[in-house]
């Protein structure tokens, strides 16, 4: 996280001054209603870049749920829907009356406006791309950005507001938007129909934060080192004197989880790390030599046969992830069973995997327009008879906040700056049943993949790169024969926390290396092709 700027903290103090410093960051708590939008984490992390807690919650959720956060702000999402169309969504009314400020954007904006009285209608042309922000009052939401003059915004819409609700006034406007800002008279209500939430709205961020800073009054609390603090006394307390297993990958998510776990309750901490046989080149060796220090309480469990064998035949990628995490538990509990009584089983869960999952634990259940991206082994595969209870200390937090937490916790750089790996590992990078010949391919296919990108000096610039190996099978020349040979695919992002993520510019060398290196050296595979969708639309994984 970057440290508060004296802005922001200014901001505060005008708004609340002589405030008392509200002890626990969660009190500063915002949460985001996601009607569908396509952005609603990224709102999610523009916030939390502000040093303020946030959560994403349906937008169905009753307000008597919501309220019963003590937010101290809601902010609307965008969404796909249209407030005339039949099973719109629609929060609940009572949250206006609640007094508590509430953001709407694009759809956020036209349902606050129709629930009001307002007129929306469909647009003559749906409004895509940049425009010329005109404000007429640069108080609350653009305070500070007068010298910016006319400001540059993201549209993205297909619906409009042409006439503001009752006690509402319109703020800002644009060529073919001329209700683009609201604020209401008397009420903490404000609304944008542009998204201040994409970088391509170069001032967003400081409209967000002024909605926080100004109107919500927050100070500013969301830090690591205060996180740190309160996870472990967390930990402490809930976890007492029991035992706790953790399942180690070796990844900086787990990393981390040990790390918090190892301060909080010592040595009453074993890790397992499972050799599932999905693993990438060299991976059971690397984990062994950075986790020595645990001494006995690291526990490597060779279960390749077990994997594979339940593995057999399975195309799905959602049926691959289930029996997976279900191995996973079952593992982890046999070895648990071996160490005595233990009663509870940590994972390195991250706030991307719930959302994305589609996790049923969030209040209200799943938004109506939202959908289960891919199920998180470890939150769409768990067996519902799990015999231990679950610890997930990072649950709350995006990737980026885990790697500032693992420099908090002084964790090296070597595994602060790992590429992220799957929980299923190799086999959601095989399109196809998993077997012993195509794990073979694909994991020398993603070790030339990331050799390259070390030769290259290029592995700290890069979200994440591997290969995929397709089922596609074509016509290629090798020597004076013909071949029928497998297509591997290459992909490589950039990214900051996962959510979203834009395909990397390698240079066209380092790509020539791999693509030669794969065919000279996997004799199965005859061509290479390199993957240059973005997210979205894409996920970064295939599978």
């Amino acid at each position: 996280m970057t440290p508060r700027s004296s802005a922001e903290a200014q901001a505060a103090a005008a708004v609340t001054p002589g405030a008392r410093p509200v002890a626990d960051a969660r009190e500063e708590r915002i949460v985001v209603l996601d009607f569908g939008a396509q952005y609603r984490q990224l709102i999610a992390r523009r916030v939390r870049e502000a040093h303020v807690y946030c959560e994403v919650l349906p937008a169905a959720t009753p307000a008597a749920e919501v309220l019963a956060r003590n937010p101290r702000g809601i902010i609307f999402s965008g969404g796909p829907a249209s407030v005339y169309a039949p099973g719109a969504p629609r929060p609940d009314p009572e949250l206006y009356r609640s007094g508590v400020p509430i953001l709407g954007i694009c759809y956020g904006l036209q349902v606050m406006a129709y629930q009001f009285g307002g007129r929306v209608e469909a647009a003559g042309q749906r409004e895509y791309g940049g425009r010329k922000l005109e404000v007429r009052d640069w108080s609350d939401l653009f305070a500070g950005l007068e010298a910016s003059g006319p400001l540059e915004v993201w549209m993205s819409h297909g619906d409009h507001v042409v006439e503001p609700p009752q006690g509402f006034e319109v703020i800002a406007s644009t060529e073919a938007a001329p209700v683009a800002a609201v604020r209401h008279r008397e009420r903490p209500l404000y609304g944008v129909q542009f998204h201040p939430e994409v970088s391509h709205t170069p001032q967003g961020t400081a409209v967000i934060r002024n909605f926080l800073y100004r109107v919500c009054g927050v100070h500013g609390l969301w830090q690591m080192s205060t996180f740190l603090e309160n996870q472990v006394e967390a930990l402490r307390r809930r976890i007492g004197q029991e035992r706790v297993v953790l399942g180690l990958s070796g990844g900086v998510d787990s990393s981390v989880t040990a790390a918090l776990l190892d301060r909080a309750v010592g040595d009453r901490l074993t890790c397992i790390f499972v050799d599932h046989g999905l693993l990438r080149e060299g991976e059971v060796e690397e984990v062994r030599e950075a986790f020595a220090f645990l001494g006995d309480r690291l526990v490597v469990v060779d279960a390749r046969e077990r994997f594979l064998a339940g593995l057999e035949g399975v195309v799905d990628p959602e049926e691959k992830r289930r029996r997976i995490g279900n191995a996973f538990i079952r593992v982890f509990e046999e070895e648990a069973r071996k160490l005595g009584p233990v009663r509870f089983l940590a994972q390195g869960t991250l706030y991307p995997d719930v959302i994305e999952s589609g996790d049923p634990g969030q209040a209200g259940g799943p938004a109506p327009a939202a959908s289960v991206i891919k199920s998180h082994h470890n939150v769409g595969g768990l067996p519902a008879d799990m015999a231990m209870e679950l610890v997930e200390p990072l649950r709350e937090l995006f990737k980026d906040e885990v790697r500032e937490l693992a420099r908090e916790l002084g964790l090296p750089q070597r595994l602060i700056g790992r590429h992220p790996f799957p929980g299923p590992g190799l086999a959601v990078r095989i399109l196809g049943p998993v077997e012993p010949q195509s794990l073979q391919i694909v994991r020398r296919a993603d070790a030339i993949v990331r050799e390259e990108l070390e030769r290259a000096g290029l592995h700290d610039e890069v979200w994440q790169a591997f290969a995929v190996l397709t089922p596609l099978r074509t016509v290629g020349v090798m020597g004076d024969g013909r071949t029928y040979g497998y297509l591997v695919a290459v992909r490589a992002v950039t990214s900051v926390d996962g959510m979203t993520a834009d395909w990397a510019r390698l240079p066209h060398p380092v790509l020539e290396r791999m693509a030669s290196r794969i065919t000279g050296e996997i004799a199965e595979v005859n061509r290479v092709v390199y993957d240059i969708t973005s997210k979205p639309p894409g996920t970064i994984e295939w599978e």
